[in-house]
């Protein structure tokens, strides 16, 4: 077993996914990759033994969503490192700006499975896993958004998951007190990711308005989440925001 700790990133291949497992692997993190597609996160992998001069991450192909694929995956990470030591729950889906009357139910149910369900079959797993290793105890970082404080117009199905994931970080961090287990909670504000590339050509606006906004490079949520995680367990950071200073956000616009 690797003497580094073990870090699961989950839509590992693109965006903040694949900046995060970066920043992680510069801190010394064991990197595992998790995501539907296996060659965006070979290329990750590959990345991460260039920049590091690193052993290859351990990489594995699942779909959070579906509970087969995430014991699946964690059997893996039972099977080659016998321990987690943080679990950064990525994967997400965003929708095409619609109003609640035009979202067919299926859309809403796929967003939720991903979003909701896939974040809390995994931080399930994780928390398991933590509570009974030895040492005992780990960190689960979330995926939130600006999105979970304030909608964008058309937005139900991934606001609503979003507001969710807040209950979901708080309750998972209630519970895992007694484990020194620390749950926290990422909220980012137009990371520019390949899901996120129309808000660089324009968006609706509360008032209305189609207008750009501007974005950062997902580098910078990557150094941000991997700040969280390397703290030690007794210290946490339940919710951070990182976003574009001048994005409408706070205040009216």
């Amino acid at each position: 077993m690797s003497a580094a700790k073990i870090a699961l990133v989950t839509g590992a291949g693109t965006g903040i996914g694949r900046a995060t497992a970066r920043a992680l692997a510069a801190d010394g993190w064991s990197v595992i990759l998790a995501g539907r597609r296996i060659d965006p996160l070979e290329a990750v992998a590959a990345e991460i033994v260039d920049m590091n001069q690193a052993p290859r991450p351990m990489v594995h192909s699942a779909d959070v969503a579906r509970e087969a694929d995430v014991d699946a995956l964690f059997a893996a990470i039972d099977r080659d490192h016998g321990r987690i030591d943080l679990l950064f729950n990525n994967a997400g889906l965003g929708l095409t700006s619609a109003t609640i009357d035009e979202i067919d139910p299926s859309e809403w149910r796929q967003i939720v499975d991903v979003n909701l369900t896939g974040a809390f079959l995994c931080a399930r797993a994780a928390f398991a896993r933590m509570r009974h290793q030895s040492p005992q105890g780990g960190r689960i970082i979330n995926n939130g958004s600006v999105s979970a404080h304030a909608p964008r117009p058309g937005s139900a199905p991934y606001t609503a998951t979003k507001h969710a994931m807040t209950g979901l970080t708080k309750t998972i961090a209630l519970d895992g007190r007694p484990y020194a287990i620390a749950c926290g909670q990422i909220d980012t504000g137009n990371a520019s990711t390949p899901i996120t590339q129309q808000i660089e050509r324009g968006v609706p606006q509360a008032d209305g308005r189609i207008a750009a906004e501007p974005v950062i490079d997902a580098e910078i949520v990557g150094r941000t989440v991997a700040h969280m995680a390397g703290l030690p367990l007794e210290a946490n950071i339940p919710f951070m925001t990182v976003m574009a200073t001048t994005m409408p956000f706070l205040g009216r616009g």
